[in-house]
C-alpha cells in the first residue's frame, strides 16, 4: 500500500464487500481523482487498475461523480450523479438538475449496491466527502492525496490516506460476510455458497438460498433444531400441491389458493444432560459454518456450542433431497462431545403442525392447510405420518426412519422411544451415552408421497414401501451426487470470471434445476415463479416460465414439453374464462394454480399505508402471448411435429383466436385497436383517473398479437393436410377466420413518440415525467413505487415510469431486424436509429421493481452498450443473493430472473437463435467475460459451444446424425458429426 496509515485498520468481524469511489472534478482541486476535460489526469490509471482488479475479484464498485461523463474504462456496478462537494464553505452552492447533495449520493450508491454503509469502503480526495462518509456511518473511509493533502483528510476523519489507488490494499472479499449476500460468499470456489457466522436477521434469506430440491419437492435450508419461530422458517413444498382457504378481509370474503407447506421432516432437537434444548443464536454459537455445495446438492452445517455448565459440543449436519429418487431425502447429524461425558438426548421428529406464514403481507389470511393427521409405528425407529389438505383433499404421507451409528455401525445401546412433544409432532427420542472425544451419528431417511402420485395404492403405503427399500444415508447420497454430476454435464456454463460471478451463475442454475428437474408426463405441475423455495406469490405460475424455458429447451426439451402440458391440460378452463368474459378462444389467467382458473387476488395489502388496495393485474392477458411464444420456440428447437399436432397447435390457435377477437376495427384509418389490457409494466392498469380500466394499444401486446397471428397461420400451413385435418375440424377453423387474421396482423395500431420511439401505450406521451431523484433520495429502494405513491394518495398511472421492461420486451424476444420486419409488415418504419432511441428512452424510466427487468435490459443493451449490458447482468445474476427487492427472497427465489440471467450468457452473448431451421450465432461478448462455454441439445444432437472475444468454436458430437446448418455473422456453414469448427469473432467496441 502506498501512503501511511493513521492507525491500524480494524474492520468488523468480516471483510468489506464494496468500494465506493467519490470523485471531485472541481477545477480548483488540483488533486482530484478525475479532472475536467482539458486538465491533466492525475490518477486515472490507478483508478482504472483498481476497478479492474476489484471486478476480477468479484467486489462490487460504485462511483459518485459530478462529471457529465465518465471514461469508458470505468466499469462500475453503480454510478450516481452528485453535486460537486463544496470544500469552500464560503463559495456558492451548486444545485444541478437530477443530481444529489453528497450525503444523499453516498447513501443512494450504498442502496443501489445493496450493501449497508457499514460494509462499504469510501475512497475520496475531498475532505468534505470524508467527513460526510464518516458521519453517514460508512465502514472504512480512505483519503486520497499527496503529503500536502494528508493532514486535512486525516483531520476530516479518514481512517488512513494513500497517494496511489493502483496499490491500494483493502480487506475486501467478493461480498464475503457483508450484508450484500446475507453474509455469504463462495470463497475460492464457484460451487459453494458459504456462511461463516449465524446471523438471525439474514436467516430467512439464507433458508431460501440454501433450499434443496429435485423438482418434485424442495426443503428450505432452515435449522433443524427449530420450528417456525423467530428467524427460522422450515418449509417443504411439493410441486403442484395446492389448497384453497377463505378469509374475511375488511368485511369481504376472499378465497385464495396457496402452495401448501407440507410437514417438516428435518426437525432434530437435542440437549446435553438435563440442559436446555439447543437452538443456535448469535450468542451461543462458538463456531459456525454453513456450506451449500451446488455441484453435489448437499447442505452442510457445522457448529460448536457450550452449555451453561461449560460442556462443549460440536454438531455437524449434512442434508440432501435425492435427485436420484424423487421421493427420498436424508439428513445426518454427527455429535462430538469435546470435553464431557454423559447423556445426549436427541429427538428425531416430523412436524405436521405447520402453516403457511412465510409471507408477512399474507398474515391476515387463513393459513392452516393441513387437516386430520394419523400416525403409525412401522417398527424400531420408524414412523409414518399421514395428513390431508383441508379443501383439495390431497393426502401427504411422510415415512421416517432414524438410526444411531458409531463407527459406521448401528449402535445398540441406549433407548429409542416414541414421542409426541407437541400436537401434530411425532417421532422418536434417544438417550445416547457419550464419552469425551467420541462422535455419534444420527441418521434420518424420509420418504414423501402424495395422492397425486401415479401408480400407487395409497400415499401411506407408497411412502412406507419407498422407505423400506431405501438404503443407508451414504448409499443414497452417493447415487444423489452421481445424478447431480450427470445433470451438470448438460447444464454447466463456464465463464472464466470466477469469484462472485462464477458462483452466481452456478447457484442460479442449481436453483432452476431444483425447481423443474422432476418434470415429466407423470407430474402435473407448472413453473412456479418463486420456485419450490417459499410461499411468495402463493406458489402460483405466471408468465415467468417464458424466461425459464429457453434454458431447458436447449438441454432437456422433454422438460419444457412436460411443463407446457400443464398449460394444455388447463386449456378448457382458459376457453371457459374467455367465454365468460365475452371473448372467443382461450384466455389464460395471470396467476395459475391447481386447475387453471384465475388465481390473481382482487386486492393486495399495502404495508406502507396498512390498507388493502385493488389489484387489477388480472388484466395482463399477455400471459397467453408468452405461452404461445414458448410453444413456438420449443418447436423451433426440437422440430417436434407430434407435439404441435397433439397440443401445441391447439394452444396457439386458441390464444390467437382470443387476441384476434380483442382487436376492434376503426374504419376511420383502417386500423385495429386492442383495449382494456395491461402490458408487462404493472404500474399502469388504466389511464389517469381510471384505474383498472386497462390500456389502449399497449405496444407489446399489439406487436406480439401480430407475431402470433403470423405464427398461427404458418403452423396451419405447415401441418396442412398431412396432420391438421382432424385438428382443424375439432377447432372449427373457418376460411373467413383465417382471412380475418391475415388482415388484422398487418393493421394493428402501434403508438409512437417523437424520434420514432415506440410508445408504451396510447396516451403515454401525454403523461408528465416523474421526479426520480426526489423519490430515490427519500426512499432509496423504489422498486414498488406503486405502493409508495398509493400511500401518498398518488398513482403510477399518472407518470412516465414503469416497474419493469415493457416496450423493451419486444427487443428481448426479437432481434432488431426481426422487430423491424414485423413492424414493417404492420405498416410502420422502425429504422436502427429509432431502435437506439427507444432503448435510450426507457433505460432511465424503470424502477426495476421486478427481477426480470435487469434480465431484459441486459439483453437489449448487449448490442448497444456491452459494458452497460454486463452491469445489468451482474445485477440480475445476484438479484436473490443481494435480496435486491428488499426482504423478499426469504419468501422464495425469483426463478425467471435466475434462469434468464444464465440465458443471457448462453443465448444473448453468443447471439444464439433458432430460425429458418438453422442455428444462428451473432456474438456480442462483453469485455468483462473471458469466455462462455456450454453444451446444447439441438434436435437430438449434442453441440458444444465455446465463445471468447476472439473466436466462436462449435463441436458436434460423433454419430450418424445429419449435418447441422449454422449461420455465423451473415454466412451459412455446415457442422458435421465429430467436427470442430472455428469462426473468428469481430465484436465492435461498445
Amino acid at each position: 500500500m502506498s501512503g501511511v496509515e493513521a492507525e491500524p485498520v480494524v474492520p468488523g468481524r468480516t471483510s468489506f464487500g464494496a468500494v465506493l469511489l467519490a470523485l471531485d472534478p472541481s477545477v480548483e482541486e488540483k488533486h482530484s481523482v478525475l479532472t475536467e476535460p482539458g486538465e491533466q489526469p492525475v490518477s486515472d490509471a490507478g483508478a482504472q487498475a483498481l476497478f479492474a482488479r476489484l471486478r476480477a475479484e468479484g467486489v462490487l464498485t460504485a462511483v459518485v461523480t459530478a462529471r457529465q461523463e465518465l471514461p469508458s474504462e470505468f466499469l462500475a456496478d453503480v454510478v450516481v450523479a452528485a453535486d460537486p462537494p463544496d470544500d469552500d464553505p464560503a463559495g456558492p452552492v451548486s444545485r444541478r438538475p437530477h443530481r444529489h447533495p453528497p450525503s444523499v449520493s453516498l447513501r443512494l450508491a450504498s442502496r443501489q449496491l445493496g450493501v449497508d454503509p457499514e460494509h462499504v469502503v469510501v475512497v475520496t480526495d475531498s475532505h468534505r466527502l470524508v467527513r460526510t462518509a464518516v458521519t453517514e456511518g460508512f465502514g472504512l473511509v480512505v483519503g486520497l492525496g499527496d503529503a500536502d493533502r494528508r493532514g486535512p483528510l486525516l483531520a476530516a476523519g479518514a481512517h488512513f490516506v494513500v497517494d496511489d489507488l493502483e496499490a491500494l490494499d483493502l480487506p475486501l472479499a467478493p461480498v464475503s460476510g457483508t450484508a450484500a449476500w446475507g453474509g455469504g460468499s463462495g470463497g475460492d470456489s464457484p460451487w459453494n455458497l458459504t456462511y461463516t457466522s449465524f446471523d438471525a436477521p439474514q436467516e430467512g434469506l439464507r433458508e431460501s438460498l440454501c433450499t434443496l430440491g429435485n423438482g418434485y419437492m424442495a426443503t428450505r435450508g432452515a435449522a433443524s433444531e427449530s420450528r417456525a419461530q423467530g428467524p427460522h422458517y422450515p418449509g417443504t413444498y411439493l410441486a403442484g400441491v395446492y389448497n384453497r382457504l377463505r378469509t374475511d378481509v375488511d368485511g369481504l370474503t376472499v378465497e385464495d389458493e396457496h402452495m401448501v407447506n407440507a410437514p417438516d421432516w428435518t426437525m432434530l432437537q437435542y440437549r446435553v444432560g438435563n440442559g436446555y434444548w439447543y437452538l443456535p443464536t448469535e450468542e451461543n454459537a462458538l463456531d459456525y459454518l454453513q456450506d451449500l455445495d451446488v455441484r453435489t446438492g448437499v447442505l452442510t452445517r457445522s457448529l460448536r456450542f457450550r452449555d451453561d455448565v461449560g460442556r462443549t459440543t460440536r454438531v455437524t449436519t449434512r442434508r440432501f433431497v435425492s435427485k436420484d429418487q424423487r421421493h427420498l431425502a436424508g439428513q445426518e447429524t454427527v455429535f462430538e462431545a469435546e470435553d464431557w461425558s454423559g447423556t445426549l438426548t436427541v429427538r428425531s421428529l416430523v412436524d405436521a403442525d405447520v402453516a403457511n406464514r412465510n409471507v408477512r403481507e399474507y398474515a391476515s389470511l387463513s393459513d392452516r392447510h393441513l387437516g386430520a393427521t394419523t400416525v403409525e409405528d412401522l417398527g424400531p425407529g420408524t414412523v409414518l405420518l399421514d395428513t390431508v389438505t383441508c379443501q383439495s383433499q390431497i393426502h401427504i404421507a411422510v415415512a421416517m426412519r432414524t438410526r444411531v451409528l458409531e463407527d459406521n455401525r448401528v449402535r445398540r445401546s441406549g433407548s429409542m422411544l416414541p414421542v409426541t412433544p407437541a400436537p401434530g409432532v411425532t417421532g422418536h427420542e434417544m438417550h445416547i451415552g457419550m464419552q469425551a472425544g467420541e462422535a455419534v451419528r444420527v441418521e434420518k431417511i424420509v420418504a414423501l408421497t402424495t395422492s397425486r402420485d401415479r401408480a400407487i395404492s395409497t400415499p401411506a403405503l407408497a411412502a412406507g414401501g419407498a422407505l423400506a427399500r431405501a438404503g443407508t444415508f451414504e448409499e443414497l447420497l452417493s447415487r444423489h451426487v452421481a445424478a447431480w454430476q450427470a445433470l451438470w454435464s448438460a447444464f454447466a456454463v463456464a465463464t472464466g470470471t470466477g469469484g462472485q460471478v462464477g458462483l452466481a451463475v452456478n447457484l442460479n442454475t442449481f436453483h432452476v434445476l431444483q425447481s423443474v428437474a422432476a418434470a415429466g408426463p407423470d407430474l402435473d405441475a407448472g413453473v412456479p415463479a418463486r420456485g419450490l423455495h417459499g410461499e411468495g406469490y402463493r406458489g402460483h405460475v405466471f408468465w415467468d416460465e417464458m424466461f425459464v424455458y429457453p434454458m431447458l429447451t436447449l438441454r432437456r426439451p422433454e422438460w419444457t414439453r412436460s411443463m407446457l402440458a400443464y398449460r394444455y391440460r388447463r386449456l378448457e378452463q382458459a376457453r371457459a374464462a374467455a367465454r365468460e368474459a365475452g371473448h372467443a378462444g382461450a384466455m389464460f389467467p395471470w396467476q395459475s394454480g391447481s386447475d387453471g382458473r384465475e388465481e390473481t387476488p382482487t386486492v393486495l395489502f399495502n404495508p406502507r399505508s396498512g390498507k388493502w388496495i385493488p389489484d387489477n393485474s388480472r388484466l395482463q392477458h399477455h400471459v397467453g402471448l408468452a405461452i404461445a411464444h414458448s410453444v413456438w420456440q420449443y418447436f423451433q428447437s426440437t422440430a417436434d411435429t407430434r407435439f404441435l399436432v397433439e397440443e401445441g397447435a391447439e394452444l396457439m390457435v386458441e390464444i390467437a383466436r382470443f387476441f384476434a377477437g380483442l382487436a376492434v376495427h376503426d374504419p376511420r384509418d383502417d386500423r385495429y385497436d386492442i383495449s382494456g389490457v395491461m402490458g408487462p409494466d404493472e404500474f399502469h392498469d388504466g389511464c389517469p383517473g381510471a384505474p383498472g380500466s386497462g390500456l389502449r394499444n399497449n405496444a407489446y401486446t399489439n406487436v406480439m398479437t401480430a407475431w402470433l397471428l403470423n405464427r398461427a397461420l404458418e403452423l396451419i400451413d405447415r401441418l396442412g393436410k398431412d396432420y391438421g385435418g382432424p385438428l382443424w375440424q375439432r377447432l372449427d377453423l373457418r376460411e373467413d377466420e383465417l382471412t380475418s387474421w391475415k388482415r388484422i396482423r398487418t393493421r394493428l395500431r402501434v403508438p409512437f413518440l417523437a424520434d420514432g420511439v415506440l410508445a408504451q401505450f396510447e396516451g403515454y406521451g401525454d403523461l408528465p415525467e416523474f421526479c426520480w431523484e426526489e423519490y430515490q433520495g427519500r426512499y432509496g429502494r423504489i422498486g414498488r413505487l406503486d405502493l409508495i405513491l398509493d400511500a401518498e394518495g398518488l398513482s403510477t398511472n399518472d407518470y412516465r415510469l414503469s416497474k419493469q421492461a415493457d416496450v423493451l420486451m419486444l427487443l428481448y424476444l426479437f432481434s432488431d431486424r426481426e422487430l423491424r420486419e414485423l413492424l414493417g409488415q404492420m405498416g410502420y418504419a422502425f429504422p436502427p436509429e429509432a431502435v437506439q432511441a427507444t432503448v435510450a428512452f426507457y433505460r432511465t424510466r424503470s424502477t426495476h421493481g421486478s427481477t426480470l427487468s435487469n434480465v431484459v435490459h441486459a439483453w437489449v443493451e448487449s448490442r448497444l452498450d456491452r459494458r452497460g449490458s454486463w452491469s445489468f447482468l451482474t445485477r440480475a445474476l445476484s438479484s436473490d443473493l443481494l435480496d435486491a427487492q428488499g426482504d423478499t427472497t426469504r419468501e422464495g427465489i425469483h426463478l425467471g430472473a435466475m434462469a434468464g440471467s444464465v440465458d443471457i450468457l448462453t443465448r444473448c452473448y453468443t447471439g444464439l437463435e433458432i430460425r429458418e431451421d438453422m442455428l444462428w450465432f451473432r456474438p456480442a461478448i462483453p469485455p468483462q467475460v473471458p469466455e462462455v462455454t456450454f453444451s446444447i441439445h439441438y434436435r437430438d444432437q449434442p453441440i458444444q459451444v465455446e465463445l471468447t472475444p476472439a473466436a466462436l468454436r462449435l463441436y458436434l458430437g460423433p454419430g450418424p446424425a445429419r449435418p447441422v446448418r449454422v449461420w455465423v455473422d451473415g454466412a451459412v456453414h455446415e457442422l458435421r458429426a465429430g467436427q470442430i469448427r472455428h469462426f473468428p469473432v469481430a465484436v465492435p467496441d461498445a
